[in-house]
């Protein structure tokens, strides 16, 4: 293989492996989600995830109430308080996903060549011989020899948590299944997946809309994650949806692919949404084995050249149990770091998993390592490739900040924005250092109160690779006089001063609004 096509600084020193990692404010520029729940929602461990690297919580509606999230969601605040470290919020939907349900919660043991019944009479108690499924149109979706999984919480791949089913005969609206593998579901709640088929549940769900304008409202979610996003229809729709709900229509959507289906229409879902969740459990089930690591290198790779947020999930599954992962999972987080991944999602690990914190650390960690032989150069040169002549005003003003600031080897890019869009374009072009966007908050009414937008733009840069916003005084205009911008610059490079990232004679590029014309200023740092 040619080594221009790696995305690795070529050569890697030896003596650099065998560098201690050093400490470090950022510890790395890939941003972590964390999934929070009944292993990680005190306000002791939500502090020890924020402090290990979290910068964005994801609540997931598969299970648990409103009340259970929004009590969890109170402890996260107070964490974000204590800790002083920003943290977004993430709603994760439900969506068209099939489900079993067992009432009583005893664990259902399933034995190898038995047969089991899916039914949807969810009046049933659940048992080894029968699964009531919150679905009636499943026995004229299949047929026979299809394949089905069934496992608590997403499959871990583990063969003994989830169970592959396969068709064998219709009874009216039952449909009965060989189980091939012997395993013991647990828990409340396992989801279903029929590898392959078109499950024709709407994307939001009923349920969906009331958790959104309910919980969603009263806590001002930055992103939506749309479960099971098939087509940009379904990505419309629910923007139409959230923009009925006042502060929601600044939320960004972030489509979650999990299926052949979806796969199909990712272009189209892409340039709908706002950032994109590869949902490699599931994925992996639909798609052959071989092909998973293909899809998710090329989804990165338009999802980087169009500016938008890649999320992938499932890296360190075995975390969930133990205090390390394995090599494989390891080599795996790196190599999305240097696919161009923006974030990396942690489910169960988090969720239900014994070191919520630990995973956190080491996932940060392996991440600032595989970002230190990130390829940019050759990674800028494909996106500007990529955007073409003539750029536009922003994303030549973005290419030349990083540009510059790499030529000058500048420890910091800052950069004045009250959309954030012009700090995320920076982003775009994966800077070796970080981006810190000073978010300028805009006066805004509705005609009965003022109130100043940021916060949101702010949280929302949370998830992309790279990017660490500050939020302005709002008394400081974003396009005023040199004198007030000078003033937020000194703030933003004392922040930066505390948080260890410039310190005296380091050069700094400055991108920021100068009346109608947009500047990138080097400035080197005295004593």
């Amino acid at each position: 293989m040619h080594s221009s096509h790696l995305l690795l600084e070529e050569p890697i020193r030896m003596a650099s492996i065998l560098e201690p990692s050093k400490p470090c404010f950022f510890p790395a520029m890939t941003k972590i989600v964390g999934t929070l729940g009944p292993k990680s929602r005190t306000v002791e461990v939500i502090s020890g995830c924020l402090k290990a690297g979290m910068s964005v919580a994801r609540f997931d509606f598969s299970w648990g109430d409103a009340q259970y999230h929004l009590e969890t969601l109170e402890n996260l605040k107070v964490a974000v308080k204590s800790t002083k470290k920003l943290c977004a919020v993430m709603l994760d939907t439900v969506g068209a996903e099939l489900q079993v349900v067992n009432k009583s919660e005893k664990p259902i043991s399933l034995q190898a060549d038995g047969i089991v019944v899916l039914t949807p009479d969810q009046g049933q108690e659940a048992s080894s011989e029968l699964l009531p499924i919150n679905f009636d149109g499943l026995s004229k979706a299949v047929k026979n020899g299809d394949t089905i999984f069934v496992g608590q919480y997403l499959f871990t791949g583990s063969e003994t948590t989830s169970v592959w089913l396969e068709v064998s005969e219709m009874k009216g609206e039952d449909v009965v299944c060989v189980i091939k593998n012997s395993a013991t579901l647990a828990g409340a709640l396992f989801t279903l997946h029929a590898s392959q088929i078109r499950i024709d549940l709407p994307t939001l769900s009923d349920k969906d809309k009331e958790v959104i304008s309910s919980w969603g409202v009263q806590n001002k979610i930055d992103f939506l994650s749309l479960s099971y996003t098939r087509h940009a229809e379904d990505v419309r729709h629910a923007r139409e949806f959230l923009s009925k709900l006042g502060d929601l229509s600044h939320t960004q959507i972030f489509a979650k692919i999990e299926n052949i289906e979806g796969l199909n229409h990712f272009d189209e879902i892409l340039q709908e949404a706002d950032g994109i969740i590869l949902s490699r459990g599931n994925l992996g089930i639909d798609l052959p084995p071989e092909k998973v690591f293909l899809f998710q290198k090329a989804a990165v790779y338009k999802c980087n050249m169009a500016g938008k947020p890649a999320v992938v999930t499932r890296v360190v599954d075995s975390m969930t149990d133990n205090l390390r992962p394995t090599r494989a999972e390891a080599t795996d987080v790196a190599n999305a770091v240097l696919d161009g991944t923006d974030a990396i999602l942690l489910g169960a690990e988090t969720l239900r998993g014994l070191y919520p914190v630990e995973t956190i650390s080491i996932v940060g960690k392996i991440c600032a390592e595989a970002e230190k032989v990130f390829n940019q150069d050759l990674y800028f040169k494909k996106t500007v490739k990529y955007v073409g002549e003539p750029m536009t005003h922003l994303e030549s003003i973005a290419s030349s900040a990083v540009r510059a600031a790499i030529k000058v080897k500048a420890s910091v890019i800052i950069c004045f924005t009250s959309s954030g869009r012009a700090a995320r374009l920076i982003a775009k072009y994966r800077p070796t250092m970080p981006v810190l966007s000073v978010v300028i908050p805009r006066l805004k009414t509705n005609q009965l109160k003022w109130s100043f937008s940021g916060a949101f733009e702010a949280r929302q840069s949370l998830i992309v690779r790279g990017l660490f916003p500050m939020l302005a005084d709002p008394r400081h205009p974003a396009e005023s006089t040199s004198a007030t911008n000078e003033s937020i610059l000194k703030i933003a490079l004392d922040h930066g001063k505390t948080a260890g990232i410039v310190k005296s004679h380091d050069r700094v590029v400055v991108c920021q609004k100068v009346g109608d014309a947009s500047v990138v200023k080097i400035i080197e740092l005295e004593d």
